[in-house]
């Protein structure tokens, strides 16, 4: 996270055996306001009273904790993200300064308008959306919520099981009134009637209620082939963002998301070998 969170965050105690700051506890009684969550100041000559530092960071806290991030991404923030190792295609630098952006614009100048980030696999898009949407918490005080979108396609299946007691409704309210959506891998599931309907359903839902959706995928934001679906070329070419969603939802998104573009190897290879490169020197 920002280092706005990392000043705020006087005594941090790891919860759990969780190793960052954003799924952390506060335990120490505040230095500054003894636990009162409110400091004193002087304004105009008058002393008054303002919210303590120490209860916005609790704040975060608690919202980080219902954003349901992975412990797989919890390490994810703006501030770790790398687009300057060795070889790295400059749209990953650009993509960064549009997420910091995107965090400084919000919510008056954002109005809304979400990110659909495109690229192959490994170029850093999860790591970009979950440091938004942490920064967009810490930083501007929001609140949202991390899904797998092939996660979210099972929950709303499961709920047609008479065992379970949730229903589609209850699974799709919190997705359909989150402020911030993080909404990973778009298109990975199957496209079929049903998954273009959900998908639909969810994307129309927040845009007319313009809310903020920001999108990882990494199918390109194109355009199905239409007639050749079914040729022998078709068979061996890419497959496309309408092709998995739909041509109308691809269209939609255009409306509620600025696109952003990554190009690039394997983000987590290309580091990965850098760092192990930087070990070997330092270890001959």
């Amino acid at each position: 996270m920002g280092d706005t969170w990392g000043g705020r965050a006087q005594a941090v105690e790891e919860k759990q055996g969780k190793g960052t700051v954003g799924m952390a506890e506060i335990t120490e009684i505040c230095i500054v306001c003894e636990g009162s969550g409110l400091r004193i100041v002087v304004e105009d000559g008058r002393q008054v009273a303002r919210t303590c530092e120490c209860r916005t960071a609790r704040r975060a806290a608690r919202m980080l904790e219902r954003a349901h991030i992975p412990r797989r991404y919890e390490h994810c923030s703006l501030d770790s993200y790398e687009s300057a190792f060795r070889g790295a295609d400059r749209t990953l630098a650009a993509a960064h300064l549009r997420a910091r952006k995107f965090v400084e614009g919000y919510p008056v100048e954002t109005a809304g308008t979400g990110l659909l980030l495109t690229g192959s696999i490994g170029v850093g898009k999860t790591h970009l959306a979950v440091g938004i949407l942490q920064a967009l918490v810490a930083e501007r005080g929001a609140t949202g919520l991390f899904y797998d979108y092939r996660d979210l396609l099972k929950q709303v299946q499961n709920s047609y099981n008479q065992s379970v007691a949730a229903t589609e409704l209850e699974i799709l309210r919190p997705v359909f009134s989150a402020e911030v959506l993080v909404l990973d891998e778009l298109g990975a599931a199957k496209p079929s009637d049903w998954v273009w309907d959900t998908v639909a359903h969810i994307l129309n839902t927040r845009y007319n209620d313009r809310r903020t959706t920001i999108i990882t995928t990494n199918y390109p934001n194109a355009a199905p082939l239409g007639g050749e679906a079914a040729s022998p070329r078709a068979a061996m070419r890419e497959e496309t963002l309408g092709d998995r969603i739909g041509e109308r939802m691809r269209s939609r998104l255009q409306e509620m998301c600025v696109v952003v573009e990554m190009r690039g190897k394997d983000f987590r290879q290309n580091v990965g070998r850098a760092r192990f490169g930087q070990l070997a020197e330092v270890a001959e």
